[in-house]
């Protein structure tokens, strides 16, 4: 039996309609924190809430395996990270998968610190395990390029670095094959999109399947600050972006592997062919 924590997300849905393809669906798990909004998925559903540990042990009763999606409550993942560590230790689990992010344990990156911290955790706990790195999503660019549609252009600070982004149908595809693949345990995956790309590229790309000019403007991280601020983002959340940016620029998103490819046997999806359905669905 094989359980996703997170099944409701963009990632778990499709986690779960992969494995159901490959299993019958009394052997995958949907561990949610609101079970109705998982009556679609058309698996067995338990609930899992990352702040009540009772409701993971639970949860994880009888499982195989587990799929930890990383939780999307920035700044409180280790506790809650934890607590699935233990509870899947509790149910003696045969392997962890957790989706991580790229170089999570040397990287500079502003999201990595809380994804080492649960990649120690999940060592020290002595569970067969795999940590799927996962790179940058071409959906992550949704708002950009509805924007850019739009307005005819978008700004930023990420200057000419690259983003090796793949679809998110990709990673999922990737925790597909090793939840139910043979050989993965204690390996470390580094996944990454085929091509890096940098910001005027997407701004091509975009113009060239919208039909109309598209232009990105390079800002300095100040300036960029300021525009996102006078956009009416909370001055945290600002930051971040600009921090995201900063670590473009640096190279942090842009390198290439090819073990997400390997994995799912097959190229990973452009960033044009991302863009060519958020332009349609507009």
């Amino acid at each position: 039996m094989i359980v996703v924590t997170g099944a409701t997300g963009q990632l778990g849905r499709l986690v779960v309609a992969g494995l159901k393809e490959k299993l019958p669906a009394d052997q995958v798990v949907a561990a949610v924190r609101s079970p109705e909004k998982a009556r679609d998925l058309g698996v067995t559903v338990r609930k899992a809430d990352y702040n009540e540990p009772a409701t993971l042990a639970a949860a994880f009763e009888g499982a195989d395996k587990v799929l930890l999606v990383s939780g999307s409550e920035v700044g409180s993942r280790v506790p809650q990270h934890r607590a699935v560590v233990e509870a899947a230790q509790q149910a003696g689990v045969s392997l962890l998968v957790y989706t991580s992010a790229p170089k999570a344990d040397t990287s500079p990156l502003i999201l990595a610190p809380e994804h080492k911290a649960t990649e120690e955790i999940i060592r020290e706990s002595g569970l067969p395990y795999v940590f799927l790195r996962n790179g940058w999503y071409n959906e992550n660019y949704e708002q950009t390029v509805q924007q850019a549609v739009q307005t005819g252009g978008f700004v930023g600070s990420a200057g000419e670095g690259r983003t090796a982004s793949a679809a998110r149908a990709d990673y999922a595809a990737a925790a597909v094959a090793v939840l139910t693949g043979e050989g993965h345990a204690n390996k470390i995956y580094e996944l990454s999109g085929d091509v890096a790309w940098t910001r005027s590229e997407l701004a091509a790309t975009i113009s060239e399947v919208a039909g109309k000019p598209v232009t990105y403007t390079n800002l300095t991280p100040e300036q960029h600050k300021a525009a996102l601020l006078e956009a009416g983002l909370p001055e945290g959340t600002a930051d971040f972006v600009v921090a995201l940016d900063g670590n473009t620029r640096d190279g942090l998103l842009g390198e290439i592997t090819d073990d997400l490819r390997q994995l799912i046997g097959r190229p990973t999806t452009p960033i044009a062919d991302t863009v060519a359905e958020i332009v349609k669905s507009l």
